[in-house]
């Protein structure tokens, strides 16, 4: 039923964007006055607003009953082609040029056209209304709660390939019975376990011996503080709680805990407000130190709101464990039909994809079904369409939020509770569980396609909104039927088309020609963009990256609907059409990895624009910044890369830029084309980076290719408190770095390619001259420092103050002229200036396998490893043992360091678990173990001085 829920209100939402956005205010005035008589959008608006009361009755009603399915495609199809008809007339009187006429519009053959589709479909809204008599159709209430059964504490049936998770719970229970209070989470996406889990963990005798008193609340969507409150309360009693007021109840509760040790359970939280759980929780601080309360649920933001311990993500069970589920609550006959039904399950449980529940509901579902065809129709079924678990919707957007924000939000929510779980290593990339992907495939219906599910005698069908095709499987009898889909939203052609004698070109200028309500279109591979894309007056997002188009037809730029225009990755593309700035509606405009020029003029009229990837400066005396008003351009967002500034021709043109008013940029590189670094005044080029100053909001900045000796004043200031990354590079005419140590937020520095740099002194830890410098250690959030291809770079005066207290990681690369003695003092003081040092228990040490030229120190969590040359190595050792860390270290392993001196060990017992010297410390004669009592595992080997004593 959650198919039920959400898909109800998708089209239900759907009808209400219609209503708002062509029937009323502005939009209506503007279409009523100029393209259709009132009475029939009256009529619209009566039958959406009847149609729509009973959506949600009709989307419970489906199963079962095809005419009611039918009906709710039926309402689908035609409010598509009320948006797109009143879309069309919104489009047309807001372009059409006011020229005076004697006749009306409605006498239009065109208009007139339309208007008669609009009419034919306010009937068929009209007609479906009337068959709510004959379907059983009713208004019912969206806003009732939960139909979930709440949870009890009880175990249902057996625990399935959870012993590694029940485990590492028990862990964190011991390990926190130090504290006063621990709050502690397990958080997964629904339906993977977490009540299981700790319906074991509240039944485990051994452990609930150890607390005073327990109690299990199931919270679920609606977290009431009193009801919850009141239920704790009577979950501790076992009985009634006759307590109504709020204040009463907190005493209640306090009076109970206070002084006992307890184990409080609260299962399906949904809520993340703060200030809910605060008042909430206030009784909970008087029990005994060792305290706990678990919570349960899906959302990690929620878990961040309540808990004061990391919380335990749970992740999907194994298959053969979900196999395990599934046979224990499905039955297989006993005859020669259970091999078959086994092999029909097994691919069933695949699809289950680690949820436990959907494995327990499907089984239980197929428990009295004994027939392969009854099991081959729940594995050819989208699943979710049996799913008895409902989900709670979003909240509304705020007021004055714009739809990016709303979206960024939805998403950020979503993905906080595992509805798009990121991909580890894969960096921004996010997936959809194969449950949840089947669910948004059966709401989609047959308005939604993808030719890779289609078979091979299958066709696109009509009502195909959205369409996904692969042209490396495509024939071209498929292709050529995409333009017989007139309604068709979506197209994205992935992929090469195959057969090398068919003409692509024509068979797509046919599909752009009949798809005139195309809204999204995508090409994956494309060398001529058709002339005929600008007339698709509807199109919103328009993605050509990594095509190979040389030019955008100057057609294109009479899109006025066009917000997201992508060519990122167009490498033979060098000019932008000279009308850009025509689409009065584009926000996104994606140019990375092309070959512009230049900007083209009359950029400030796009006052849309939210993303602007880069503007390029030309090089035409009449097409500098000012011709093509970047400062016009203040509601950009996000990152934003200036190119080619050695066109800028003087201070006056760097300003106009108006950098410093671009407030929503939170990443910018400034960029120099390299090449000739001679410059007529190197002070004039400091004076317009001085004037390509940004906002003191930004957290990224890159500088490459400056041509000045020294920088301005502002590159880091200590007003940029946001600041957490900055790179510099190819500055080949700097002889100093600018003042960057007084960034109180920076995380990460990378220099490289400063070829006149010769010296690093206290200059780069604070300016001197700054009256408003903070007085606190120089880089106290940096956590990466990397310095690369300096070709003159000979000398590093390491601030005398505790300096890098934060450092992970330090690489110095391709650094040739800088002096040994001087890199062996920086890596001693760096080492011992650590402030997590203490926490090392693992040190790896290693001169053979590294990248020559290179010398570098990584820090990750209690593992420091450091490699180089063996001076360098050697210091680092000394700065560990100088702060008399060897006795708290666990494992040593020393490769490739034959220099390097083993300690001289005191009369004392070390903590040394694991210790490993390979061909290093020749000097190292014999050693002995008696204080090392913890050793379990000792390798030494091509130590040329060592004497084994067998």
């Amino acid at each position: 039923m959650a198919g039920v829920l959400v898909g109800g209100a998708f089209l239900s939402g759907f009808i209400n964007v219609v209503l708002d956005r062509f029937i009323s205010g502005e939009t209506y005035n503007l279409v009523v006055g100029k393209k259709l008589v009132p009475e029939l959008v009256r009529r619209l608006r009566t039958a959406l607003l009847a149609a729509e009361a009973l959506v949600a009755d009709a989307e419970q009603k489906q199963f079962g009953n095809q005419s009611v399915r039918k009906w709710l495609d039926d309402l689908r199809d035609a409010v598509y082609k009320a948006d797109d008809l009143l879309d069309h007339f919104c489009t047309e009187a807001a372009t059409q040029k006011q020229v005076p006429t004697f006749l009306p519009s409605f006498l239009n053959f065109e208009n007139r056209k339309i208007v008669n589709e609009i009419e034919e479909v306010v009937r068929t809204i009209e007609d479906l209304e009337r068959c709510k008599e004959n379907l059983g159709l009713e208004k019912i209430s969206t806003s009732s709660s939960s139909w979930r059964a709440p949870s009890t504490s009880l175990v249902r049936g057996n625990v399935y390939g959870r012993e590694d998770d029940q485990k590492a719970l028990i862990k964190m229970l011991k390990d926190n019975s130090e504290h006063h209070l621990s709050v502690i989470s397990i958080v997964g996406i629904g339906g993977v376990g977490k009540t299981t889990l700790a319906q074991w963990v509240y039944n485990n005798g051994d452990l609930m011996k150890e607390f005073d008193l327990k109690a299990w609340v199931c919270i679920s969507e609606n977290f009431d503080i009193v009801e919850t409150t009141r239920n704790v309360i009577k979950g501790i009693l076992g009985g009634a709680c006759s307590l109504d007021d709020f204040n009463s109840l907190q005493h209640a509760l306090k009076e109970k805990l206070s002084n006992k040790k307890f184990f409080i359970v609260l299962d399906d939280v949904w809520s993340d407000d703060g200030d809910k759980w605060s008042y909430f929780m206030t009784p909970f601080q008087y029990g005994k130190k060792g305290s706990i309360v678990l919570l349960t649920t899906r959302g990690e933001n929620v878990a961040l709101a309540v808990q004061n311990c990391r919380p335990y993500f749970l992740k999907g069970l194994s298959e053969d464990y979900c196999w395990s589920v599934f046979a224990n609550n499905a039955s297989f006959p006993e005859s020669n039909g259970r091999a078959a039904l086994e092999e029909i399950g097994r691919k069933i449980v695949k699809k289950c994809d680690g949820l436990p529940l959907a494995a327990e509901t499907l089984g239980r579902l197929l428990r009295t079904k004994h027939d392969v065809e009854e099991w081959n129709k729940i594995l050819m079924s989208h699943i979710w369409g049996f799913s008895v678990e409902k989900e709670e919707f979003l909240p509304p957007p705020k007021r004055g939020e714009s739809l990016e924000e709303v979206g960024c939000e939805c998403f950020d929510e979503l993905t906080s509770r595992l509805f798009f779980p990121k991909r580890e290593g894969f960096g921004d990339y996010f997936v959809m569980h194969d449950l949840l992907h089947d669910l948004a495939i059966f709401l989609a219906g047959d308005f939604y396609c993808n030719s890779e599910e289609l078979g091979k005698e299958e066709e696109i069908r009509i009502q195909t909104r959205h369409l996904c095709v692969d042209l490396s499987h495509c024939s071209s009898k498929l292709y050529n039927s995409i333009s017989k889909v007139e309604s068709l939203r979506t197209l994205l052609l992935c992929g090469n088309f195959s057969s090398p004698y068919f003409n692509i070109e024509a068979a797509t200028c046919e599909i752009l020609s009949k798809c005139k309500y195309l809204r999204v279109l995508s090409f994956d591979k494309l060398d001529v963009l058709p002339n005929s894309t600008g007339e698709l007056i509807h199109l919103r997002h328009l993605d050509l990256s990594y095509t190979r188009i040389k030019t955008l037809p100057e057609s294109l730029c009479s899109l006025c609907n066009l917000q997201t225009l992508k060519i990122r990755g167009c490498y033979g593309l060098t000019m932008l059409p000279s009308g850009l700035h025509n689409l009065v509606s584009l926000q996104h405009l994606d140019i990375r990895e092309t070959a512009l020029e230049e900007m083209p003029r009359k950029m400030s009229k796009l006052n849309q624009l939210h993303v602007l990837s880069s503007f390029v400066v030309g090089k035409h005396e009449d097409n500098g910044i000012q011709d093509q008003e970047l400062g016009g351009l203040v509601n950009l967002h996000g990152p934003f890369k200036f190119k080619k500034l050695e066109n800028i021709v003087d201070v006056k043109e760097a300003k106009s830029a108006k950098i410093m008013d671009k407030k929503h940029i939170d990443e910018l590189c400034l960029e120099w084309s390299l090449g000739d670094d001679l410059v007529s005044s190197t002070e004039t080029e400091r004076d317009m980076l001085d004037n390509l100053q940004p906002h003191n909001g930004l957290k990224e900045l890159t500088i490459s290719g400056y041509k000045g000796t020294i920088f301005p004043n502002w590159m880091g200031h200590c007003c940029y408190q946001n600041m957490t990354s900055v790179y510099l590079e190819s500055c080949k005419n700097c002889c100093m770095l600018p003042s960057l140590g007084q960034l109180p937020s920076l995380k990460s520095l990378t220099i490289e390619g400063f070829d006149q740099l010769r010296s690093i002194g206290e200059e780069f830890y604070k300016n001197e001259g700054d009256r408003h410098s903070l007085h606190i250690a120089p880089f106290p959030s940096l956590l990466s420092l990397e310095f690369d291809n300096m070709a003159c770079w000979e000398v590093w005066h390491v601030s005398e103050s505790e300096t890098f207290p934060q450092l992970r990681k330090l690489k110095i690369r391709n650094c040739r002229m800088l002096k040994e003695e001087m890199l062996n003092r920086v890596f001693f003081r760096i080492v011992s200036s650590l402030s997590d040092v203490s926490k090392v228990r693992k040190l790896h040490i290693d001169t053979g396998f590294t990248e020559e030229h290179t010398k570098d120190m990584f820090l990750d969590g209690e593992t420091l490893s450091i490699s180089g040359c063996e001076s360098v190595v050697e210091s680092a050792f000394k700065a560990m043992m100088s702060i008399n860390h060897l006795s708290c270290l666990q494992q040593i392993q020393i490769w490739s360091s034959r220099k390097l001196e083993f300690p001289r060990l005191q009369q004392q017992k070390y903590d040394l678990v694991e210790l490993q010297i390979d061909y290093s410390c020749d000097s190292l004669t014999s050693l002995s173990l008696d204080v090392f009592p913890n050793l379990k595992n000792l390798e030494i080997r091509g130590c040329r001085e060592f004497v084994s004593n067998k």
